[in-house]
């Protein structure tokens, strides 16, 4: 007897029953991104199956919909913020969180391999969210703008493993912003939470194991 192909539904039924999804907002974010709009050609029938799955050549990742959905769930987004993602893959985290920050918000995303810069800002138009997203290729470990020392954003997220705490990314999250990051080696990485204090201390808890592909950072950083 045949297994039947997961819908988007099943798999947020299974989430839900995990206590992975605990939030409306989130489920309405999956629900209204569908993510075989998002995966690689050849991939859709997989596209509800809760594990990441290859970008073509590139060697990244659209991430498990387990760890988006916990990674949102840590984010805790609202209507209105400002959010910087770092690695935007096909563009699927950053349409999921743009459903939730709505159009008062803003999904600022950066990627430097350019074959994914071009398939992520196609699935991000044929969503109907490039006025809400956009899209920028450059190395995320400088931030976006690079280098530029204000405190920008919300939340800011990295969908790749850096092996420490990014120095521009933190510099542009707000007072009382959230930054969520794997941070480790190759083999396995912690995601962690790290919130910006109102004297802009930072404090951190541990999340939970992860395994990430590597950030990809332009030759020389």
């Amino acid at each position: 007897m045949s297994r039947e192909t997961p819908t988007n539904a099943s798999l947020l039924s299974m989430l839900e029953g995990e206590g992975v999804l605990r939030t409306g907002a989130v489920r309405k974010a999956i629900l209204s991104s569908p993510r075989e709009l998002f995966v690689w050609d050849g991939y859709r029938d997989e596209a509800y199956v809760d594990s990441p799955l290859p970008l073509g050549r590139t060697g990244q990742t659209i991430s498990a919909p387990h760890m988006a959905v916990m990674m949102m769930e840590e984010l805790d987004l609202r209507a209105g913020m400002k959010v910087l993602e770092i690695g935007s893959g096909s563009g699927w985290n950053a349409a999921c969180i743009a459903s939730i920050v709505g159009a008062r918000g803003r999904v600022v995303s950066v990627e430097l391999v350019e074959e994914l810069v071009e398939f992520a800002t196609r699935n991000i138009a044929r969503a109907g969210l490039e006025k809400t997203v956009e899209i920028h290729q450059g190395d995320g470990s400088k931030g976006w703008p690079p280098l530029e020392a204000g405190e920008i954003y919300d939340r800011v997220v990295l969908t790749a493993a850096a092996s420490r705490l990014p120095e521009f990314r933190v510099r542009q999250l707000r007072r009382e912003g959230v930054l969520l990051v794997p941070l480790g080696g190759s083999s396995g990485q912690i995601l962690m939470r790290v919130v910006k204090g109102r004297a802009g201390e930072l404090s951190s808890r541990a999340v939970c194991p992860c395994v990430f592909v590597p950030l990809v950072r332009s030759e020389g950083t």
